[in-house]
């Protein structure tokens, strides 16, 4: 006998079946008698993106067991594999033994009651419509993880830029915070002054804070989930710290296409309504042990999720998706960016207004970062957002900002 998981909308289910050399056709023959899911209403794949589909022009695009006749042999599917399913229609899932509870039996505590009225379940529609990406600076942040970091340990950033009525969030500059990473998991060492800088610089630029991103590493990419149970709960922290209801979460990593080769590749969610509010109740387990499962987010108290009372979901239950896009900004992303390897100093700054000098003034400081380091020496109530407003609006930059912009450059030299 062999037993294949089937993970689905339900959570995971499993088949038994006799030989693992059955094809794609049989296998779903199988999944009708023992789930009571109709073949023709099926779609199966090996990969677990699969469950994050919303349209069938998605679900089409999962190739991998659309031929009735490939043999799960030649998919390396054995026992214990995972088969990720989506299905049309509904169905009528075995729920737990029922206890009896009230005057009648067990009775039950406020905590229980408040439990029962937990349900987790997938969120169809985002609030934020499409996030755009500056091509510049989401290049300069994939540029360094690819080819500084090899994606070996994660980096994550703070996204800016501005939220429009229909809720799309345009992304314009990336903000990297004191950090570091693993192959797990990401530390940021948030510096409250810096931050207020960052702030400073935004407000002048008519922007705001609208999102989270991070990078998974090579080692996670042979991990069977979305995102794990770490990473749901950063995300989540962000999102609810933001009280942004467009807030994005982007996750940036290396994928094989179909030549062998690896390709950078841009995800975004927004982590859904209920998990915000998990997270702000504190219904979260925040400790992990070393045989926890990644893909499960464990509860301190039972949530349903179905018809199952569990202290354990599915992290694909907390990911609603977001479509992506890309524009070309206001800004340019060729100045040195901060905390990384190597200190930003004046020499940059000099080098960087040597460059540009054919430019009108107010396009060589165009560039959040080198903004950042010159925030260091401006005042932050006035000084910052004054030159940042500038460069928002392309107007000429003050006599004054110039003299004091070019003499920090100098002294470098």
């Amino acid at each position: 006998m062999v037993m294949l998981r089937i993970r689905s909308r339900d959570g995971l289910e499993r088949v038994t079946i006799d030989n693992p050399h059955i094809n794609v056709s049989q296998l779903k023959a199988i999944i009708q008698s023992q789930l009571q899911i109709p073949s023709h209403n099926q779609t199966l794949s090996t990969n677990q993106n699969l469950l994050l589909c919303k349209t069938h022009d998605d679900l089409s695009r999962f190739v991998d067991m659309a031929d009735p006749n490939t043999t799960l042999s030649s998919l390396n599917l054995s026992h214990g594999s995972i088969v990720f399913l989506a299905y049309d229609g509904e169905r009528t899932v075995p729920g737990p033994a029922v206890n009896p509870a009230g005057s009648f039996g067990r009775k039950m505590t406020m905590d229980d009651l408040i439990a029962k009225q937990m349900r987790v379940s997938r969120q169809e529609n985002p609030h934020c419509e499409l996030v755009s990406f500056d091509r510049d600076c989401a290049n300069a942040f994939q540029h360094y993880v690819n080819d500084a970091l090899a994606f070996a340990v994660k980096r994550g950033g703070f996204m800016y830029g501005t939220v429009s009525e229909e809720g799309k969030v345009e992304v314009d500059f990336i903000y990297e915070p004191p950090q570091q990473g693993t192959e797990e998991n990401l530390l940021l060492f948030r510096d409250p002054d810096e931050e207020k800088i960052v702030e400073a610089i935004a407000v002048g630029l008519g922007m705001t804070r609208v999102g989270f991103i991070f990078t998974q590493t090579i080692s996670q990419d042979k991990k069977d989930y979305t995102l794990s149970n770490r990473e749901v709960l950063q995300a989540a922290e962000f999102h609810a710290e933001s009280g942004l209801k467009e807030w994005v979460t982007a996750v940036v990593k290396l994928e094989v296409n179909e030549d062998g080769a690896a390709d950078v590749h841009f995800e975004a969610f927004q982590m859904s309504d209920v998990c915000i509010r998990l997270f702000k109740e504190e219904w979260f387990e925040t400790e992990f042990g070393e045989d926890a499962d990644p893909k499960l987010s464990k509860m301190k108290k039972d949530v349903v999720v179905g018809v199952k009372d569990t202290k354990e979901v599915d992290n694909d239950f907390f990911l609603v998706v977001v479509k992506i896009a890309d524009h070309q900004g206001p800004l340019s992303s060729t100045f040195p960016i901060e905390n990384r390897n190597n200190p930003v100093t004046m020499r940059a700054l000099k080098n960087h207004l040597d460059r540009a000098k054919n430019l009108p003034f107010v396009k060589r400081i165009s560039d959040f970062h080198l903004l950042l380091l010159l925030g260091r020496y401006l005042d932050l109530n006035a000084d910052v957002p004054a030159l940042a407003e500038c460069v928002h609006t392309e107007s000429p930059v003050p006599e004054g900002y110039k003299l004091l912009i070019e003499s920090l450059a100098s002294a470098s030299a």
